[in-house]
């Protein structure tokens, strides 16, 4: 299975720690995001992983030449900046003929178990799955509505007067449907012009392992304080 990991944001949030590096590179308790999202996707059974770049992409480059074994790394430059759907519009071939594939922010810290949500996408089909959680400040993330069957009934980015506090995690399931609901023009965000044209195609998965978007200095210093790691793995 195959995961774009996108990596190219800015963070400007995150100065004076984005001057030198990127903020997939920012430590958690003296570990990259980049290495510990590596290992989800090592632990998800995930073979390859496609990290865009843009910012700062030397000092990814040099990180991984740490890594070894799985999962496989393709790296891709945005020389300009071409948005979270404008990356997938533009490397769509990469995935065809996968029936499914991840999305996943790099901004994103978690220690989610992947292929349970994995396996709640199979179950169900449909044209995404997001992976959800419970946020303070829903007027600055995605805001989801379900229904009582787990459809996505309602997706609005950054609302002004939120109806709940459900939001997208920067954690999905794609297909390619998602793929075709994606304009031709770039930079394109999924948040604001694919994932809201997918209402009731969707569905969403509560998290409850531990997640949390670290692109704001108050979160980053929050990670170093209360991130617990990854659980032991269970070999069979």
């Amino acid at each position: 299975m195959k995961a774009f990991l996108l990596a190219a944001g800015l963070g400007t949030r995150l100065r004076p720690l984005t001057d030198r590096i990127p903020k997939c590179l920012v430590p958690i308790r003296g570990v990259p995001m980049l290495s510990l999202w590596l290992e989800v996707c090592r632990r998800a059974a995930i073979d390859e992983v496609s990290i865009n770049l843009h910012m700062h992409a030397d000092a990814v480059r040099r990180e991984l030449r740490r890594h070894r074994g799985k999962p496989q790394v393709k790296l891709i430059q945005e020389d300009v900046l071409l948005g979270s759907a404008g990356t997938l519009r533009c490397n769509q071939a990469w995935v065809e003929g996968e029936q499914e594939f991840w999305v996943l922010y790099a901004d994103v810290l978690t220690n989610l178990d992947l292929r349970q949500m994995l396996s709640h996408h199979r179950r169900l089909g449909p044209a995404a799955t997001l992976g959800l959680y419970r946020v303070k400040e829903p007027s600055r993330c995605g805001i989801v509505q379900c229904d009582e069957k787990g459809t996505v009934v309602e997706f609005e980015e950054k609302p002004r007067c939120p109806k709940g506090n459900w939001a997208f995690s920067g954690v999905l399931v794609g297909t390619p449907e998602l793929l075709k609901a994606i304009p031709p023009q770039v930079p394109l965000d999924l948040g604001y012009s694919v994932l809201p044209k997918l209402v009731n195609r969707m569905v969403g998965y509560p998290i409850s392992d531990y997640l949390l978007d670290i692109g704001t200095m108050e979160n980053y210093q929050q990670a170093q304080d209360t991130w617990p790691g990854f659980p032991v793995e269970v070999k069979v």
